[in-house]
């Protein structure tokens, strides 16, 4: 397959309310939308970059540059048997995993639209819902905490992720847990603490936490392998897993006893479902993560977690658990028991509102052969 034609837009899509962690705020989506022509076929994808390099090295404005000046010209020029042959094509450019992924995921439904399959099938999803939970930033207080997560619950979400930071941490966790004893409730750091806070982050252990989420540096395995044999409560890497290697290394180190894969984070679905696999192999689960992406995204992530060893709710949730109002005509609604029904029509299944996307669209560029 030769690509034809790439479209870039830059957008802004606001959030239903600011989503804060322990290193940033913002206010909505500053994703990268892509729109990709082959062989009469129109696929998309989105890079879902944030407005600062606060979670990693990468912002809109970086993703921007990079696709513009080196990947989508990359790409033109590459002859694709397979969208496995797109992470080795952008091999010369280090990093810069999200504006990979953007590009990455269109080739994806491209290949699933001209198989007239579904994205799932294509990267080997066997299920037909996948569970979810819902992620909850910083609060202003724990009275605010208890409304928002309540509120959530009974919109039927049954797994709740706190967000949590050094003075926002033990307390609010021990607030939830006392509030709902059986709630499957885990939280995540997002980088913030040290290794010597290892006592500290061990006074969450009795409130019977699913998982601790990257509580050390976010390029750390390392200290994270030290940091596990002192908590009771399950340690699962996200940041710090940015490749097959990375993930090869924590499983080797014993760093982590659960990995939260996110595709763009690695640069796209290929090494995702690598890592799934390896994962699998040596008996570690894996969840989802989210990155708060619009419903292209979102749907892109819904198919990876079809996969079998995504064992543990994932951070997907519904479209309207983020916007009022998404760039997509089809967005996911939560069923009863706490899931999101995989599509199964052909590609990723996002029928994109296109006249929506012009409405936050700020910027557009494209590249043709």
């Amino acid at each position: 397959m030769h690509i034809n034609r790439i479209e870039l837009r830059k957008v802004f899509l606001p959030y239903v309310a600011p989503f804060e962690t322990s290193g940033w705020r913002e206010q909505g989506s500053h994703a990268i939308i892509v729109r990709m022509e082959a062989e009469d076929i129109v696929a998309w994808g989105e890079s879902p970059v944030g407005e600062n390099p606060f979670y990693n090295e990468e912002n809109q404005k970086t993703a921007w540059t990079i696709l513009q000046d080196y990947l989508a010209p990359m790409l033109l020029k590459t002859e694709l048997a397979s969208p496995w042959e797109v992470t080795p094509a952008f091999g010369r450019v280090r990093g810069n995993r999200m504006a990979k992924a953007g590009l990455e995921f269109t080739v994806w439904d491209l290949f699933a639209r001209r198989a007239q399959r579904s994205l799932a099938s294509l990267l080997g999803g066997t299920r037909e819902r996948v569970e979810v939970g819902v992620s909850v930033g910083i609060q202003q207080d724990i009275p605010t905490l208890l409304k928002v997560v309540g509120a959530y619950l009974d919109d039927g979400y049954t797994r709740i992720k706190l967000k949590i930071k050094p003075g926002w941490d033990v307390a609010p966790t021990r607030a939830v847990r006392e509030t709902w004893p059986d709630l499957r409730l885990q939280v995540d750091a997002n980088s913030i603490y040290r290794l010597e806070d290892g006592p500290h982050l061990a006074e969450l252990d009795p409130f019977n936490l699913l998982l601790v989420e990257q509580p050390l540096a976010h390029d750390d395995i390392f200290d994270h392998a030290k940091l596990k044999p002192r908590l009771r409560s399950p340690l699962c890497l996200d940041e710090s897993i940015v490749s097959p290697d990375h993930a090869r290394w924590a499983i080797e180190l014993q760093a982590c006893d659960i990995i939260n894969i996110k595709p763009s984070r690695i640069g796209g679905l290929g090494d995702a479902v690598k890592i799934h696999d390896m994962a699998q192999a040596a008996g570690m689960a894996v969840w989802h993560g989210g990155m708060l992406e619009t419903g292209i995204g979102r749907a892109i992530n819904v198919a990876l977690a079809s996969l079998p060893n995504f064992t543990l709710p994932g951070d997907i949730s519904a479209n309207d658990r983020y916007f009022k109002r998404d760039i997509v005509q089809n967005p996911f609604t939560l069923n009863a028991d706490s899931t999101l029904t995989v599509p199964t029509g052909i590609g990723h299944g996002a029928i994109v509102d296109e006249d929506y996307l012009d409405e936050v669209t700020l910027d557009r560029w494209e590249i043709s052969a």
